[in-house]
């Protein structure tokens, strides 16, 4: 559970606060010194986590009782409350009149009583898996994995593995290994031997599935990126590791063709290939996107990676410096963890029940963390493989912003967390700050029938953030532990065809005119419910709204034809909702 210091002092008396006013602050800065050696830090800008009015206070241990009591009581016109461990710590909370907060910590730090000064500020629990290994999985800290669970766990989305098979399924004498009992695998397909059953024989194609959606939170094993996303099983590397360009190229037109939204190649050789190309630019007209490994030469990036419309990703290490094995070039896009990857495999060729734990190390490694990271955005609602690239290249940590290092890095290392937190804010602003613009409208378009105090009343909100942002779209701000209830209501009602079919959601079958106009059609005799209706039509015009600002949903058909429809749309449900504000029959 998350633990916040408190302090329990109550604000300064008025006197105080105006003795504080008056006290100068010539030749003092935030980054005035103290003290016997003059060391000081330098204080940080104000956070939105930093508390209103409350300072913490540690006094330098060598400063005695009776001057700290002075201290306490003098004339800053503070009050003070100690902390648990005060007697040891010597740390005090001092509650600050408001508006005063910058102008106390620059006195306080300047004084030679004080060890130093800094905001209290809130902190938050972070979701631990009970995985027993999750401790040696760094790269899934590294890349802000529990952080960015908050926001997405890659529900209903479906990632294609195309490599040596995963031990998705017992079959014959192959079986599911034990971690990832409880993940999700759909259908896929063997193209060594023709048959659906794509049983890995050789240990590699699991380990990379793994670091994508191993099973998490099962108390067993290691964790995964996206640990509710389904996993496609595409075996094309037979148990030598090794397969042709040609059998690649089928592996990736079948799991376009079957639903994948993202497919993780963790495979490449060093020629190119048209038959490579096609079926990468065909995953793309399907929605899907690919992401393949840089290669582990320490030369050029390898194929499919460097084939256009491939996100290549390198391997970089716990100090976030490129692996030495990891290949380089202009083609990389992201670099990932690649070094001492934890997770579950197969051996003695997938039989006889045997698996372990290994960490490996390649771009075969770093390649699944930025494809779980993916899935994370397409469960978000990030259908589009240009604007999941945008989102994850935006916000990637950018470790040396010279040309040379972008040869190693690409736009730096990821930041799956960066990248959800991101999207999930963009979404509720976008949302919030169209509905509120919308509403506005329609409260002033039926000023006549009271339409101000209509769109503030229960039910147009209940409604309105229902179809909007979602009904408590900031649950995942506040919710440490990433739950499918809370899922559901974080999430607009034109988002919930997400969780079984993202290529369902391409089409937003909850998001048009057709929902509000039926429940109008329904309810409309009931005039209590008017205001609520208003707000479905009005939050649904919001949403669409932000479909035509964000642009971050694959087409259908073509894009002009969503855009389109999706604009259509919103005006006939603006439409609407202003009516049912207005009419007073």
């Amino acid at each position: 559970m998350t633990k916040l210091l408190r302090g329990s002092s109550r604000f300064a008396l008025a006197s105080g606060a105006l003795l504080l006013a008056a006290v100068p602050l010539a030749g003092c800065s935030p980054s005035s010194t103290g003290g016997p050696e003059g060391a000081r830090a330098t204080l940080s800008p104000e956070s939105a986590e930093d508390i209103p009015g409350q300072i913490v206070v540690d006094f330098r241990d060598d400063v005695g009782a009776s001057d700290v009591q002075s201290f306490l009581t003098g004339g800053l016109g503070l009050s003070f409350a100690p902390t648990a461990l005060e007697a040891q710590t010597r740390i005090q909370i001092a509650t600050v009149p408001a508006g005063m907060t910058q102008r106390v910590l620059a006195l306080l730090n300047a004084d030679p009583r004080v060890e130093y000064a800094e905001p209290l500020a809130r902190v938050h629990a972070f979701h631990t898996p009970d995985d027993p290994l999750f401790k040696d999985q760094w790269h899934l800290g590294k890349v802000g994995a529990p952080s960015a669970w908050h926001y997405s766990t890659g529900r209903g989305v479906t990632v294609a593995v195309v490599d040596t098979g995963i031990a998705c399924e017992d079959h014959d004498s192959f079986i599911k290994v034990s971690d990832l009992q409880k993940t999700g695998c759909v259908e896929g397909f063997n193209f060594i031997n023709n048959t659906p059953h794509a049983n890995d024989d050789q240990g590699h194609g699991t380990h990379v599935a793994g670091t994508i959606a191993q099973s998490t939170d099962n108390g067993h094993g290691a964790a995964g990126m996206a640990f509710h996303a389904r996993l496609m099983p595409v075996k094309v590397l037979g148990a030598n590791g090794s397969g042709t360009t040609a059998g690649v190229a089928d592996g990736i037109r079948w799991a376009a063709d079957h639903g994948a939204q993202v497919i993780n190649l963790s495979l490449g050789g060093p020629r190119p290939a048209q038959v490579l190309q096609k079926a990468i630019d065909h995953a793309r007209s399907k929605g899907a996107i690919v992401i393949a490994a840089a290669g582990n030469s320490g030369g050029s990036v390898g194929y499919p990676a460097a084939h256009e419309g491939v996100l290549a990703v390198s391997a970089s290490d716990r100090d976030d410096k490129i692996a030495k094995f990891s290949s380089r070039g202009p083609q990389v896009d992201l670099a990932a963890p690649g070094v001492d990857v934890v997770q579950q495999t197969i051996c003695e060729g997938g039989k006889g029940k045997c698996e372990r734990f290994p960490a490996f190390n390649g771009t075969s490694m770093a390649t699944p963390h930025v494809a779980g990271a993916a899935a994370l955005l397409v469960s978000q609602g990030v259908t589009d493989p240009d604007a999941i690239e945008r989102a994850l290249k935006g916000t990637a940590r950018v470790i040396d912003p010279s040309d040379d290092a972008k040869k190693l890095y690409g736009a730096g290392v990821l930041d799956a967390a960066a990248a959800v937190r991101q999207t999930a804010l963009q979404h509720a602003f976008t949302r919030l700050a169209l509905l509120g613009v919308l509403a506005a409208w329609a409260a002033y378009m039926a000023r006549k029938a009271s339409g101000l105090s209509k769109v503030l009343s229960p039910g147009f909100l209940l409604g309105a953030l229902l179809t909007g942002p979602g009904l408590l779209f900031f649950a995942p701000l506040v919710s440490p532990v990433p739950m499918l209830a809370l899922d559901i209501l974080a999430r607009p009602l034109a988002d919930l065809d997400l969780l079984f079919s993202p290529a369902l959601h391409r089409w937003l079958p909850l998001a048009n005119i057709a929902i509000p106009f039926g429940l109008t059609t329904l309810a409309f005799g009931i005039k209590a419910l008017r205001p609520s209706l208003a707000g479905v039509s009005l939050g649904t015009a919001a949403y669409l709204g932000s479909v035509l600002v964000l642009n971050e949903t694959f087409p259908p058909v073509t894009r002009v034809l969503l855009l389109g429809w999706v604009a259509v749309n919103a005006v006939l449900c603006a439409f609407l909702g202003k009516f049912l504000l207005t009419d007073e029959s």
